[in-house]
């Protein structure tokens, strides 16, 4: 389990960022997959959902996972009780006792809390969401509801590191087009090109005024770190990979 210094220092809030350990999960899933989308036995994401839960909330029937799109779309979550499956990649409540989750595996996991108005927010931020601005739509969401960027705390979670993450020159092209400012984000080592992801959600999260940020530097390609990754599970011809959940609730 992994903490941001800055929320961990907020009385108001519970918070954590999982890795693989802990769970119920068996084979290439082991332990704690928590991916509701993975062909991993039903039963044991179950049981892994409740492990992870359990450590920030007395019930995880009050979790709310939503379906990942890879979108720029989010949700305010007034109450628990709902049927309807949510598809997007990001969560906001300023309930007490609800727990806001998000999946990942290789993907940023942004953690937000407004610390006056008691506002919480889960975002799952690959390139993709964090391209089509994600966490720009949730910040001018808090903004619209009386937020001011300097009671705003965000933690930036564990992704793949800029080391591991090698894309190709359509991707930079795609970046480099929407700004000429992204080239920060790419790095050239040997003829390939490698992207940092966390670097380009931290430089949104800036522009729009936040500047307590933490940034969790756990490279979740890297084994010897513990956690799932799609990339390394697709370089060593897997099948499918597990999920890694990150948690946030207001007490």
């Amino acid at each position: 389990m992994f903490y941001s210094k800055r929320l961990r220092k907020e009385n108001d809030i519970k918070h954590c960022f999982f890795n693989r350990s802990g769970g119920k999960s068996r084979g290439i899933y082991k332990s704690l997959n928590c991916g509701r989308g993975s062909f991993d036995k039903k039963k044991y994401i179950k049981q892994n959902i409740v492990i992870a839960s359990k450590k920030i909330s007395k019930s995880y029937k009050k979790l709310i996972l939503l379906n990942q799109i890879h979108s720029n779309k989010f949700f305010f979550i007034k109450n628990y009780k709902f049927k309807k499956k949510l598809a997007g990649d990001a969560l906001i409540t300023n309930q007490k006792k609800i727990v806001l989750g998000v999946l990942t595996a290789d993907c940023v996991p942004v953690l937000i809390f407004d610390k006056k108005l008691k506002v919480i927010s889960a975002i799952h931020a690959g390139w993709k969401g964090a391209y089509k601005g994600i966490i720009q739509k949730v910040l001018k969401y808090f903004k619209k509801q009386g937020s001011e960027s300097r009671n705003l705390i965000a933690a930036i979670g564990p992704c793949i590191s800029q080391k591991n993450y090698e894309v190709q020159n359509d991707f930079k092209s795609k970046f480099l087009k929407q700004s000429k400012r992204n080239k920060f984000f790419f790095k050239k080592v040997k003829n390939k090109t490698y992207f940092s992801l966390n670097k380009y959600v931290k430089f949104q999260l800036e522009s729009f005024g936040v500047n307590k940020i933490d940034i969790i530097y756990q490279d979740t390609y890297n084994q010897k770190n513990n956690f799932f990754s799609a990339r390394r599970s697709l370089h060593k011809k897997q099948d499918d990979y597990g999920r890694n959940i990150s948690l946030i609730m207001i007490n």
